[in-house]
């Protein structure tokens, strides 16, 4: 083999390794991006629901419906609610589906947890800053 044989084989080597780390940012930032996803649906869903634990101040929804309904909004799938009517917190878990698996090492969902909780209390509290 000749020097420019060599220079050939090295680069195409190059370009193979190149084209592979390639391959692995991207699913890398793929499940990044589903990771953000799912925290915003799972933050989203958790918030809809502690305001409709509570009938007098949600719209008239039970709050794993509110739940799910606000997750699937956001591109996920509520997989747990535990958010009981006048509860003190409602706690959810979503997934999202990861859009491209390029090398197949990335997972097929990514999950979410989040908590949330209303003070209905404080609706009839006055405030305790300091005023003018």
């Amino acid at each position: 083999m000749n020097d420019r044989g060599a220079v050939t084989s090295l680069m195409m080597a190059t370009l193979a390794l190149v084209a592979l780390l390639c391959l692995a940012f991207a699913d890398a930032a793929n499940v990044l991006l589903a990771r953000s996803r799912a925290q915003t649906a799972a933050d989203a869903a958790a918030l809809t629901a502690a305001v409709e634990q509570w009938p007098f101040l949600g719209g008239g929804s039970d709050p794993p419906t509110a739940a799910r309904r606000m997750a699937e909004a956001n591109g996920a799938e509520l997989e747990l609610c535990e958010c009981p009517l006048r509860g003190s917190r409602a706690d959810v878990e979503v997934s999202v589906p990861t859009r491209v698996r390029l090398l197949g090492a990335a997972p097929r969902r990514v999950t979410a947890v989040a908590s949330a909780s209303v003070d209905p209390g404080a609706l009839f509290r006055e405030p305790t800053g300091s005023g003018p």
